[in-house]
């Protein structure tokens, strides 16, 4: 878990500018190509960008890094919407709510906006919906705590139209311990963490083990029998301890199981820096406060880390480190297991430089381009994978035994 400070470094660092130069524009062929093929991300939290801060995904108004028309300039077609519940929930109840709430938006979203948005139960929902030229919000819930213990709610869920569950987020809970929790309540899935795993595999919903610990994740692919996927996660193998990241064997593992590896592309799960920031900058501000002898006022403390950024820099992720996630992950995985879960709406002001909305999926198509990758391999990277597990995971609850 994050420390308050941490959180609070994390905060200002929209104050000072990002470092790099700006990202030259795609090449036609890259435009081409994101227009020619559904582009799948395995996790946009505008959601709760809805419900938080009032966006309208059509017009644009308060929205973040998603929206109608930064997607469609982008290619965007099926962005996994994350019903996002905070962890905090599960000790005091309202999870299962607050899902609702959050579906319900969308759904809102979808009747308001027909022409342009809507809600995707299958990969055949997401082709024919790209055929006529609208997205696309298949919809993914962001930790199992909405399930209280109940697997009748895991069907609610499903009959609502969440078609993956990440099984924990920050915190361990009722199902699975979490990458970013010390105390491994579990070991890896609680009892009902692997009942939970079979009845997803038995109603049609996938199972994401982003923010499992790693022997959540190895107990899931002990259990299931369909294709898992990682939503929004990188490799370990470049932010070297984090175990949010997938270790290599995991990811290649992953791949034996016939599951996608979704690469995340907050600044945090692309390089060492980043990933280490916050620590040096939440205790400059602890040494400042412990000089005056006093907590800084809400003014003094934004003025110090302004002031502390602009001689220490954010280390903006840059396309390249992008592209070593995604090559990396088709060495360990496979080129049929790798896919794009951008963490867009989640990650704040970390995003890549040139990489800072959901209107610049041609950048890193034209990156793919450059490192060789043909088409094909890229059509499989910006969705085809990701709709390939959807569907074997439908076809596994068809092949479940009564």
């Amino acid at each position: 878990m994050k420390t308050s400070a941490a959180l609070l470094a994390a905060s200002v660092i929209a104050l000072v500018p990002a470092l790099g130069h700006a990202q030259d524009a795609p090449s036609e062929q890259a435009v081409e190509i994101a227009h020619k093929y559904v582009i799948v991300d395995g996790h946009v939290d505008a959601p709760s960008t809805v419900a938080d801060g009032g966006g309208d995904l059509a017009s644009g108004e308060k929205t973040v890094d998603f929206d109608y028309e930064r997607a469609k300039k982008g290619g965007l077609d099926a962005p996994f919407m994350s019903i996002y519940v905070s962890a905090q929930y599960e000790p005091v109840g309202g999870a299962k709510a607050r899902a609702d709430i959050l579906i319900g938006l969308m759904e809102g979203v979808e009747a308001q906006y027909p022409d342009k948005f809507e809600i995707a139960y299958s990969p055949k929902d997401v082709r024919r919906i790209f055929e006529e030229g609208k997205i696309a919000l298949p919809l993914g819930m962001e930790n199992g705590a909405p399930i209280e213990g109940d697997l009748a709610n895991l069907k609610h869920f499903y009959d609502r139209g969440v078609r993956y569950v990440t099984l924990a987020h920050s915190r361990s809970n009722h199902i699975s311990d979490s990458s970013y929790d010390e105390e491994k309540r579990w070991g890896g899935l609680s009892p009902f963490g692997f009942e939970v795993v079979r009845a997803m595999n038995d109603l049609g919903i996938m199972v994401d083990v982003s923010h499992l610990s790693d022997a959540a994740i190895e107990d899931v692919l002990a259990t299931t029998r369909a294709p898992v996927i990682a939503s929004h996660s990188s490799l370990r193998h470049f932010t070297p301890g984090w175990e949010r990241n997938l270790p290599d064997e995991l990811a290649t593992k992953i791949g034996e199981n016939g599951g996608v590896i979704m690469i995340a592309i907050g600044s945090t799960f692309l390089n060492e820096a980043a990933n280490n920031f916050n620590e040096p900058m939440g205790a400059a501000r602890e040494a400042e406060e412990e000089r005056l002898g006093r907590e800084m006022t809400g003014a003094e403390r934004q003025a110090f880390m302004a002031a502390w950024l602009s001689d220490n820099p954010y280390p903006f992720a840059t396309l390249e480190q992008v592209l070593d996630h995604i090559d990396r992950a088709v060495e360990l995985a496979g080129i049929d297991h790798v896919g794009l879960g951008t963490d867009y709406d989640g990650v704040g002001d970390t995003l890549p430089t040139g990489l800072k909305d959901v209107s610049t999926y041609p950048v890193i198509i034209d990156g793919l381009l450059t490192r060789g990758y043909d088409e094909s391999a890229i059509e499989k990277i910006l969705g085809a994978n990701a709709l390939r597990v959807w569907e074997e995971v439908e076809d596994a609850r068809r092949r479940r035994k009564f």
